[in-house]
C-alpha cells in the first residue's frame, strides 16, 4: 500500500528544530529532577502535566472532536516502546555524559531506515543507506565504544534508541489516519498509566519537592512540545527523512554539557558531529524519495 502523505522535508526540518530545543531542555530538567525522583516517577508527572496541556490546547482550539479511539492497539504499541525508551533515556542521562547519551540515541535514525521497509513499507534508497552509514560512523567516533568503556548507562542509552525507533515508525503509521491531538492525548494518557503502575509497584510514589517541581513541569511542557513538533514533522515527511535531522542535537548537547556540567568537549565529538551534519545534509538535499514513495 502506498503512503499518500505529502512529502515536505524542509517544513519537517523546521518542526524538528523545535523538537531539538525541547529535547535538550528536557535533558537538563531530567538531570535536575532525578535528584528527588526515579525515572518512573518523572514519567508519571511528566505525563500528567501533558494531559492537562493537551486537553487545554484542544479545548481552546476546538479540536476535541478529532480524538478517536479506533487505533488504540497501535497507540498502545507505540507507547509501550516509547515508555521503555524514555525511561532508559532518563536513567542514562544521570550516569553518562550527555554527548555520549545523545550520540547513542542517534542510532535511532539508523534503526528507522533499516526497519522502515518491514514496519512502514518504505523503500531504502542508496542515498538513505549512505546517510545512515555516514551518520552511524559519526556516532562511533563520538562514543568510541570498547570493552573497558561499556556500562549499564551506555547499554540503557543504546536500547533507548531502539525503543525510540519503533515509536517513531508507529507514529508515522498513526499520522496516516489520526490527528496530532489524538496522538498526543493517547501518548500522555497511556504514559501516565504506565508510569503510575511502574512507580507504584513498590508501594511508594514520591512527590516532587519544591526544588524539583519546576523541573518536573519543564519536563512535561518540553516533552509535549517535542512530541508535537516530532509528530507534525512525521506527518510531513517519511520517518527515514525526519529522524536523521535530530542528529543536530549532538553538537548542541555537547556545548550544553560543557557549559553546565564541565563535561569535556573533545575533538572526537567535533569530528563525529561533522560526519553527522554531512549525513543530514545528504538526506535533506538529495534524499527526497528516501524511505518514501
Amino acid at each position: 500500500m502506498q503512503d499518500a502523505t505529502p512529502h515536505h522535508p524542509l517544513k519537517a526540518a523546521l518542526w524538528m528544530t523545535g523538537a531539538i530545543a525541547s529535547f535538550t531542555a528536557m535533558a537538563i530538567a531530567g538531570r535536575a529532577a532525578a535528584v528527588d525522583l526515579d525515572t518512573f516517577e518523572i514519567m508519571l508527572y511528566r505525563s500528567l502535566t501533558g494531559i492537562v496541556l493537551v486537553l487545554l490546547g484542544a479545548t481552546a482550539t476546538g479540536r476535541l472532536a478529532e480524538i478517536r479511539t479506533r487505533r488504540l492497539p497501535l497507540h498502545f504499541g507505540r507507547n509501550i516502546f516509547h515508555f521503555a525508551g524514555q525511561n532508559l533515556w532518563f536513567y542514562a542521562i544521570t550516569v553518562v555524559p550527555l554527548a555520549q547519551v545523545f550520540a547513542l540515541e542517534f542510532t535511532t535514525p539508523v534503526w528507522v531506515i533499516l526497519l522502515s521497509p518491514l514496519v512502514l513499507g518504505e523503500r531504502i534508497s542508496r542515498v538513505g543507506a549512505l546517510a545512515a552509514a555516514i551518520g552511524f560512523a559519526g556516532v562511533l567516533i563520538v562514543t568510541r565504544p570498547s570493552p573497558e568503556s561499556l556500562s549499564w548507562g551506555l547499554g540503557a542509552a543504546a536500547l533507548a534508541a531502539v525503543g525510540f525507533a519503533f515509536s517513531a515508525m508507529f507514529t508515522r503509521r498513526l499520522t496516516r489516519t489520526e490527528s496530532i491531538v489524538s496522538i498526543l492525548l493517547f501518548l500522555t494518557l497511556m504514559q501516565a498509566a504506565f508510569g503510575l503502575i511502574a512507580a507504584g509497584f513498590d508501594g511508594d510514589i514520591a512527590l516532587p519537592s519544591a526544588q524539583s517541581l519546576p523541573w518536573v513541569l519543564l519536563i512535561g511542557c518540553a516533552g509535549l512540545v517535542a512530541h508535537l513538533c516530532l509528530t507534525t514533522a512525521l506527518s510531513l515527511a517519511p520517518a527515514s527523512v525526519v529522524m536523521p535531522i535530530d542528529f543536530v542535537r549532538l553538537p548542541v548537547i555537547a556545548v550544553v554539557g560543557m557549559a553546565l556540567y564541565a563535561e569535556p568537549l573533545e575533538w572526537e565529538v567535533a569530528a563525529g558531529a561533522a560526519l553527522i551534519f554531512a549525513a543530514n545534509w545528504i538526506n535533506i538535499t538529495r534524499g527526497k524519495p528516501l524511505g518514501g514513495r
